[in-house]
């Protein structure tokens, strides 16, 4: 026994003279547990962050534990939409904006966008105004409405007010600048970007701004080439003067949440033990089967901005039933569960989802989501990521807009080909939008489609009107209305969902398993939007597994 013990203090103490014991070998975590060699040596070799502990929580949002629901309807299907049956999803954990984007926070967007493109620049032309909210979603033809439409985006009564008009290509285009704008800021806290890099850009000391995915995938392009002289203390005290994904620095992107997201944390079930609840019997955001407060503190106010009868969208004056006639400052009323304001009522609220009467669950049951269109980094002849500088493309939606498909300094992206889909069994093309409802081959006359548009055309499952609107060199607009009598539907795979009663909407939207669709182009006073992002590592926070794990001691 003596001399097994001996051979295995020995097997574990002389390999290459790296590995200094058994219990650092398994234990250390700058040794590696593969190969016994150091990690994150002085001498060089594998260079790997070690003490990494949790995704940040960024501004604005709230953590949402994932887990387990009973999606779909809940109240009766008065609407005979029969769009929402209840099926059971999983949902991992992400996070939410804590309220709707406010008007403040869309100004602030609108500012940085006028200041670094400027409107009267040729090259730019387009940039601010394809941002501007659609303030005339105000007027009524039978209703005095105006003051709302010379106020509402721009007064500071209105700052904290959630931002209207704007459409769902508006929305995420938002989200995609918070994203940089969020992660140049913490590069700059870290050292990687110089405090100045951001100013320098607002004031046009710089021409060039900067991108996430530029930064990462060709960093030397962001600022427009002038990244050397905008970086900040690590540049002399680090080996590299980037920061890649794996310094856990740069967060994942903001984006609009997707339905089962939106609906998962509107009924936050969290907060509930009651047996009906937890399988997906909760009406609204709060506990209860009523519209008012049933507790002594409050008892008999309205728990949502919501229009409670014909004619009345507030109450009686002196004692207001929800204390807003339109929308209302955001955290007017009390949070759900995860700390959420206004999951029902005030604004109703775009999510990411195209809209489709089905929701497939014998696909999938995991975070599920339609909308899904695969695309890479374009890669040009000097084998490097393409940036965009001045050739910026725009695109005419339906209703004449002209939008910015991709701003200056940001990645071309293209769509991914047959080398990424050849052989593979989770997905086969590039656009996934209509799959098993509404591409060809989920029609029942998919045998007889041909390129004979005017005949198997109006086959189609989701035969919508084709609309199509441009803009000639002097920005005179050119439309072509479809006028075709075979057009049986509006749902398309630019129709989008938004979730959520409003100001305008009776009790019944309130539902967190309502639903409800428009055109990607089109606005409303009264459908705003707030931010997601996924959450990257354990589902739980820390704090939670430790008490976790002090219950089961």
């Amino acid at each position: 026994m003596k001399k097994q013990f001996i051979k295995v203090v020995l097997s574990c103490a002389v390999i290459a003279g790296s590995v200094s014991s058994c219990k650092n070998s398994s234990s250390s975590k700058n040794t590696s547990r593969a190969t016994g060699w150091k990690i994150n040596a002085k001498e060089g070799g594998f260079q790997h962050n070690t003490d990494y502990k949790e995704q940040e929580t960024a501004p604005g949002l709230v953590f949402v534990e994932g887990g387990t629901f009973t999606k779909g309807k809940v109240q009766d299907d008065v609407m005979h939409d029969w769009n929402n049956t209840p099926t059971a999803q999983h949902v991992m954990s992400f996070y939410m904006d804590e309220t709707e984007v406010t008007n403040s926070m869309y100004l602030e967007y609108l500012d940085y966008l006028k200041s670094v493109y400027p409107p009267e620049d040729p090259r730019y032309a387009n940039i601010y105004t394809g941002a501007l909210p659609d303030t005339l979603v105000w007027r009524n033809r039978l209703g005095f409405n105006e003051t709302m439409t010379n106020n509402y985006l721009r007064h500071p009564a209105y700052a904290e007010y959630p931002v209207v008009g704007v459409n769902w290509i508006q929305a995420v285009q938002f989200a995609e600048w918070r994203t940089d704008r969020v992660n140049e800021i913490m590069l700059e806290r870290e050292g990687y970007l110089s405090e100045e890099a951001k100013y320098k850009v607002v004031n046009g000391d710089i021409e060039g701004t900067f991108s996430t995915e530029a930064y990462l995938n060709r960093p030397e392009s962001v600022y427009n080439g002038q990244i050397d002289s905008l970086q900040g203390k690590m540049k002399k005290d680090s080996v590299s003067n980037f920061a890649s994904r794996s310094t856990g620095i740069i967060l994942p992107e903001y984006r609009l949440p997707t339905e089962t997201e939106w609906e998962y944390a509107a009924a936050a079930q969290v907060g509930s033990r009651e047996y009906n609840n937890q399988r997906g019997r909760k009406k609204y955001p709060w506990e209860g089967d009523y519209t008012r407060n049933g507790q002594r503190l409050g008892r008999g106010d309205q728990l949502a901005n919501f229009k409670q009868g014909k004619g009345d969208y507030g109450g009686i004056a002196g004692w207001s039933d929800d204390g807003a006639d339109i929308t209302a400052q955001v955290k007017s009323y009390k949070p759900n569960d995860l700390g959420l304001y206004e999951m029902a009522g005030n604004v109703a609220e775009w999510v990411a989802d195209v809209y489709r009467p089905i929701v497939d669950d014998e696909v999938s049951d995991f975070n599920y989501y339609r909308g899904n269109i695969y695309m890479k980094t374009a890669i040009g002849e000097d084998g490097k990521v393409n940036v965009i500088r001045d050739s910026i493309v725009y695109d005419t939606l339906p209703n004449g807009k002209v939008v910015a498909v991709n701003l200056p300094g940001e990645l071309k992206m293209v769509a991914v080909d047959e080398n990424e889909t050849y052989l593979r069994t989770n997905f086969s093309s590039s656009d996934n939008r209509g799959y098993r409802d509404g591409e060809p081959g989920s029609s029942r006359f998919y045998d007889r489609f041909s390129d004979d548009e005017d005949g198997d055309e109006k086959k189609k499952m989701y035969n919508s009107p084709k609309h199509k609107v441009q803009r000639d060199s002097l920005g005179a607009i050119t439309r072509n209305y479809d006028k075709s009598n075979y057009r049986t539907t509006l749902i398309n795979d630019e129709v989008r969902v938004y979730k959520g009663g409003s100001w305008r909407d009776r009790a019944y939207w309130l539902d967190p398993a309502q639903r409800r669709y428009l055109p990607q182009y089109m606005a409303t006073d009264y459908i705003g939007f707030r931010c997601a992002m996924s959450r990257v590592g354990s589902k739980s926070k820390t704090k939670n597994k430790t008490v976790r794990s002090k219950k089961v001691k």
